[in-house]
């Protein structure tokens, strides 16, 4: 393979897409009802913007492959590195083992046959979507770029055939749903729809994967600024459109998180019709690319966080051959398969609206994962002011903090909405998430802890001095110079530079 970098401007956006637009997310966001149009905007503008220049300036100053794991490790130290490598890696295999529990179903709606009934090949079907994706992933991401084109392309089709098929529909029958202006205004006494912000945020979430590629872009220092807010512009508009398209058909109320975008369509279309069986079988193709998509970064960041001690050795193994991250790959598979497995306790409740139970629980971990990103970036902007940005947020001092505490206070909200019980009706329900989400919390402590046996010393984060020595030491080996030279050279001009001592009574 030659080395000319392959990705044009007009890819990275379209990675954009394929990473961060997930179809399977738009019914849960849809379940909101009409409020979803104004939580949208409000959310574009209090956490896209803010979070999205955050990681444009992140990424872009960082030439890093560890991607948001690096930055709150070079700024708060191995204890919350580890945490986010654990937080941003446990989220994946979750999602994966919820979507293998969606395939099953529609590709017996496809095939017109019941699938279900059969727990043992409903397993083996879940199973052979989690190990394709598995291997799909010691793929280097330069070699699969037509994965990430072709995903964004089949997932912006069916979006907007939902959304279309919506105003045809509600043209020829009305809306399935109440569209009086009453119900577009925000109900924050509707707990239950509350629970579903947190999709919302996590459609926004996913562009330090993009930051993970900059070796393969173009011009990475200009491509990730632009393609971040067009991108998030673009999936938003392309969300509310998809969601304009399951309340058509379907009310708030009764829209299945599972499920309601493929019983949006079978109810517009029917389940014979050649559009319905088009649309599943794409839905179905735009899994595998979603989550090809994601393990790029995310195996990335994992095999990073290991050679650290933050995260087990295993997670360490790169293939020789492809220099992929195979060994965080084949854990991905083990424990989504166990995952899985707890379908065979003999309990009808638990296969029940088992792929929210999961896919809200992986999204509790990702949303997780972002609230120390934000004082992390405060703190090196402080520690590692020096270093060129070629992009930078722009609002510094208090009015940073302040912009910047939105976003947390409203990941902190999110995840609460999600697994936290706010009424007697939804213990049920959230109960299961909770458990598990406690479960991995403390697995993860006890990696952390295990993981750091045997490491000499403990990195606690960025200093003035540390940066500045980082810094000699990447200008050095730019110059050709020996680092102790440069970081010699930078010491004096730091101490020539420094204010005399003063002394106090």
């Amino acid at each position: 393979m030659s080395g000319k970098k392959k990705f044009s401007f007009v890819s990275v956006i379209l990675s954009v897409i394929c990473v961060v637009f997930v179809c399977e997310a738009a019914a849960p966001a849809a379940a909101i009802g009409n409020q979803q149009f104004f939580w949208w905007i409000f959310l574009i503008i209090t956490f896209l913007l803010p979070y999205g220049m955050v990681v444009a300036e992140l990424g872009t100053t960082y030439d890093s492959e560890g991607g948001i794991y690096d930055w709150v490790r070079d700024a708060l130290g191995d204890k919350w590195g580890a945490r986010i490598g654990w937080y941003y890696w446990i989220n994946f295999p979750l999602w994966i083992a919820s979507l293998a529990t969606l395939f099953p179903p529609i590709l017996g709606m496809v095939l017109g046959i019941d699938i279900e009934s059969n727990l043992l090949v409903t397993l083996l079907i879940e199973l052979v979507f989690v190990w394709i994706v598995v291997f799909m992933s010691f793929s280097k991401v330069s070699d699969s770029e037509w994965i990430l084109n072709g995903g964004a392309v089949l997932k912006v089709l069916v979006a907007l055939s939902v959304g279309v098929l919506g105003i045809w529909f509600a043209c020829m029958n009305g809306f399935a749903g109440d569209m009086s202006p009453a119900t577009f205004l925000p109900d924050v006494t509707n707990t239950a729809a509350l629970g579903y912000l947190s999709i919302i945020i996590f459609n926004f979430m996913g562009f330090e994967v993009v930051c993970t590629f900059a070796k393969d872009m173009q011009n990475p220092s200009r491509d990730i600024p632009k393609a971040i807010i067009m991108g998030g512009l673009a999936i938003g508009a392309i969300y509310l459109f998809c969601g304009f398209g399951i309340g058509a058909a379907i009310p708030a109320d009764q829209i299945d998180p599972d499920f309601g975008m493929i019983m949006a369509v079978m109810t517009m279309v029917g389940e014979a019709s050649p559009i319905f069986i088009i649309i599943a079988v794409v839905f179905l193709i735009t899994l595998f690319a979603n989550m090809a998509s994601w393990s790029f970064g995310v195996n990335a960041v994992a095999e990073y966080a290991a050679k650290n001690q933050n995260l087990p050795r295993v997670f360490s193994h790169v293939s020789p051959k492809t220099g992929m991250p195979t060994g965080a790959a084949v854990v991905n598979g083990v424990v989504a398969s166990a995952v899985l497995l707890i379908q065979l306790i003999p309990d009808e409740n638990i296969s029940q609206g088992l792929f929210w139970t999961l896919f809200a629980t992986s999204v509790v971990f990702l949303l997780l994962t972002y609230i120390p990103m934000f004082p992390a970036f405060l703190r090196l902007r402080k520690v590692d002011a020096e270093r060129p940005r070629v992009y930078r947020f722009p609002f510094s001092g208090t009015a940073c903090k302040v912009i910047l505490a939105i976003p947390v206070i409203e990941l902190v909200l999110a995840i609460v909405a999600t697994i936290v019980p706010l009424s007697g009706e939804e213990v049920a329900d959230k109960l299961p998430m909770l458990v598990i989400f406690v479960v991995f919390l403390l697995m993860g402590e006890a990696v952390r802890v295990i993981s750091a046996r045997g490491r000499k010393e403990e990195f606690k984060g960025l200093t003035l001095e540390l940066a500045a020595e980082r810094l000699a030491e990447e200008a050095a080996e730019a110059l050709g110079e020996t680092p102790d030279d440069a970081r010699d050279e930078s010491l004096v001009d730091a101490h020539a530079d420094a204010p005399a001592p003063t002394t106090t009574a």
